[in-house]
């Protein structure tokens, strides 16, 4: 079997053009960027105002089956497609979240594409990148220190300590901050409350920096987020407190997308990144409008699997932005299908049809999800150097059922080259297909039965449950107007149910509710489900142990 390089070393041996170079080939002029370095850069906000009256290009989402230890390599698939679709001689671009600290320090290392289908830098796409998320992370806990300082010095909103919904966020895996008392110490520092800390990945300030239209847009909807109730229990806006300016203030130089290139040097824009089982789990839609602007096919993903990403993706993302997508892949591997089929991670290297067969209840579950969207659905295969023919036939097989095409796309080991024959059939099924698109649900739908119309027709579930105290706040929250919204359901990623261990695709199960949050900036309603965590932990061996900088100034480790 052929020996591959890791991914580290494919990226750092990358031939990266200058990034004005990759700017030249969607017509972006030098004067149009704000360079970080020679190899990635911000699109000027004059830029971007330059593009509006352009024709919008064709969207591609990219999702995948419900994740395995094994893995999907939906960013991977990403990245061979838009590159296939330049090397078959279309005009294309990429829009990607920016990764989190979190996984990359915890358990799924760097999250830049895999093999010969990545975004470079890849190291510093994976670390500190352009500082994006250190000013959303910033912006947010400026709120925090806000709303404490008002407490703090005479409190005349009446804002009660005990019903502050507004925690402090960092962009790192810590459970120790999950719960913790603040204001300790004496009066000079404060009043004595319980807080918390959230990832900032799941900050409704990355939601509402991922979701606005532009800077004002952005600065109206920091000023509508509840931070809390006073002890009337009359809602309390950050407009109230006069601190949606200087939020603006810190996030204006990030609002800007960021351009950076693929191994095959075809143009990418990466820009926010909410996570898809506890936020909305889709990059900016400044970068996806931009991107629509500047290439005439766009390929984006949405984090996790499609019952996750994807519904967010159409339910909130496009919904909000008024955008109408024409074309779903939907990501597979043989590995994870094996694992949705009963096989255990130590033995995915032996070839196994009938798991593959048995795993592909999973897929077909998804295939079916899909297509209540409206949108053409293909199925690509991302190919493993070990797979086998028999595996590969048995899900193309399964698919034929659906009328769906089922591609196998090698870029992982080839590029673009290996993704051609996906690129041919997706750039055809566009042509040919005609996107109905529509979402899952109206908007004048209640709450609860927004909830549980997603339980029930996506995650397979009998009905959805809730206390008398949650059930309360989905009242409380359609009194207060807030019943048009939509509903972002966190859930775990590795299940149809709350219960990762259950693969394949159960049925008939109860998807219990632990408690709503209202993103009034973002203008969802967030719906906790399980045991989902918004601060999530470490493992016993997290990945950054493996990560460190050589004699060579160079990082090691990193996925």
């Amino acid at each position: 079997m052929t020996e591959y390089p890791s991914d580290l070393e494919i990226a750092q041996a990358a031939s990266k053009q200058p990034i004005a170079d990759i700017a030249a080939k969607i017509d972006i002029q030098a004067a149009d960027l704000i360079p970080y370095g020679n190899d990635k850069a911000k699109l000027t906000y004059e830029c971007i105002d330059a593009l509006q009256n352009k024709v919008d290009g064709h969207l591609i989402l990219v999702t995948a089956i419900s994740p395995t230890p094994a893995g999907e390599g939906k960013t991977t698939t990403s990245v061979g497609l838009v590159d296939g679709l330049c090397h078959i001689g279309k005009r294309a671009m990429i829009c990607l979240r920016e990764p989190s600290l979190g996984p990359c320090f915890g358990m799924k290392g760097g999250a830049a594409g895999g093999g010969y289908a990545q975004v470079v830098p890849m190291t510093d796409i994976n670390l500190h990148f352009t500082g994006d998320f250190h000013a959303i992370g910033a912006a947010h806990n400026l709120l925090s220190a806000i709303i404490d300082n008002h407490i703090h010095w005479e409190n005349k909103l009446n804002i009660d300590p005990r019903r502050i919904t507004w925690k402090r966020v960092v962009d790192m895996n810590d459970r120790a901050l999950r719960d913790i008392t603040t204001g300790l110490g004496g009066p000079g520092n404060g009043i004595p409350r319980q807080g918390g800390f959230d990832i900032t990945v799941a900050s409704e300030i990355m939601a509402v920096f991922c979701l606005a239209s532009d800077l004002d847009d952005l600065q109206q909807r920091i000023g509508n987020i509840v931070i809390g109730y006073t002890r009337n229990q009359e809602s309390v806006k950050v407009s109230q407190l006069n601190a949606q300016g200087a939020m603006t203030a810190l996030l204006k130089d990030a609002f800007q997308p960021n351009l950076v290139q693929t191994l095959e040097n075809n143009p990418a824009l990466m820009h926010g990144g909410p996570f898809a089982n506890i936020a909305h789990g889709c990059n900016s839609v400044m970068a996806t409008k931009t991107a629509l602007k500047l290439a005439d096919y766009v390929v984006t993903e949405a984090g996790f699997g499609a019952d996750l990403g994807a519904e967010k993706f159409f339910d909130i993302k496009c919904r909000k932005a008024g955008l109408h997508p024409d074309a779903v892949v939907l990501v597979a591997t043989t590995k994870a299908l094996k694992m949705h089929g009963g096989v255990k991670k130590d033995d995915l290297h032996h070839e196994n049809v009938d798991a593959i067969i048995a795993g592909c209840e999973n897929l077909g579950r998804h295939i079916r999800n899909l297509g209540q969207y409206g949108v053409p659905v293909a199925v690509a295969i991302n190919d493993y150097v070990t797979d086998t023919k028999p595996e590969h036939q048995a899900i193309i097989d399964y698919c034929q059922q659906f009328d769906v095409t089922c591609k196998v796309s090698s870029h992982w080991s080839d590029g673009g080259k290996g993704a051609e024959a996906l690129a041919k059939h997706v750039a055809s099924m566009i042509e040919n297909q005609q996107s109905q698109f529509r979402t899952l649900y109206d908007d004048e739908m209640k709450l609860w039965d927004k909830a549980r119309h997603i339980a029930r027709t996506i995650y397979g579930a009998e009905d959805i449950i809730a206390d008398k105290k949650v059930r309360a706040q989905f009242e409380r929250f359609e009194k207060e107007g807030y019943g048009h919204y939509p509903v972002c359901m966190a859930k775990t990623q590795y299940s149809f149910s709350t219960d990762p261990q259950l693969t394949g695709a159960p049925s008939g199960h109860d998807v219990p509710i632990r408690e709503i949050r209202l993103a009034a900036g973002a203008e969802f309603v967030v719906i906790v489900c399980g045991d989902v965590m918004t601060m999530p932990g470490l493992p016993r061996k997290p990945a950054s142990e493996n990560i460190g900088v050589d004699n060579s100034k160079n990082i090691t480790g990193l996925f």
